[in-house]
């Protein structure tokens, strides 16, 4: 009896073949303006909930992290602090895998992360939380329900990307704010954890060069 995952492979393979030319056509032009080598050996995304941005970064066998590109998230339901619950429509924060890619999304296509995360299995322990929720996607249109929803052509670009660099060599990391330009310790303290998150957070920001200054994002990267 062939395994689900055997099952779900043709179906990717397909996919990719219907949207990996134009996408892969896009992604090396961007690329090409940050000057990163493709295909790169890592990805991380960064997202900033009260930007509303996830930027791009790569880096290649040797050498640190380049900027490549920042996407608009056209939807993000709730506010800034982590996801506790199911139901509560928070996008979660923290650092993440990417641990499928859904061919078949009803949002175009999807990368599903590995929310909860054993961070957030702990803290829910320590509340006596239960109920956490899942199936948190970065995905394409633009609607949202604790997702992050960047559109149809970026979520290509996206899902292209992550199947040519290799899941377990791609991160994600979800943020509230850019703590390279605000103070952790400036945000809420509540839940009583929250500050030791946000201090995991503000380190793992700060391994990324900071993305040119808007007006030149801007001229760049329309």
């Amino acid at each position: 009896i062939k395994s689900a995952t055997h099952r779900r492979r043709p179906v990717l393979a397909k996919r990719l073949a219907q949207i990996s030319p134009r996408a892969t056509r896009r992604l090396l032009k961007k690329f090409e303006a940050a000057k990163a080598t493709w295909p790169p050996r890592e990805v991380a995304l960064v997202a900033i909930k009260d930007e509303k941005v996830l930027d791009l970064y790569a880096r290649a066998l040797e050498g640190g992290w380049a900027f490549v590109h920042r996407y608009s998230v056209l939807a993000a339901s709730g506010r800034a602090g982590p996801k506790l619950r199911q139901g509560d429509r928070q996008v979660p924060e923290g650092v993440y895998r990417i641990t499928y890619l859904n061919p078949t999304s009803r949002y175009h296509v999807s990368l599903r992360l590995n929310y909860p995360n054993a961070f957030d299995r702990r803290m829910a322990a320590v509340d006596k939380r239960r109920g956490l929720g899942g199936d948190i996607m970065i995905h394409g249109k633009n609607l949202s329900a604790g997702c992050l929803a960047v559109g149809d052509a970026a979520a290509e670009e996206l899902f292209v990307l992550i199947a040519e660099v290799g899941k377990s060599r791609a991160r994600v990391v979800i943020a509230p704010t850019d703590f390279r330009r605000q103070a952790a310790s400036k945000y809420p303290k509540s839940p009583p954890w929250l500050p030791t998150l946000y201090r995991k957070l503000a380190g793992a920001i700060s391994e990324f060069p900071p993305p040119p200054r808007p007006g030149l994002l801007s001229l760049l990267w329309p």
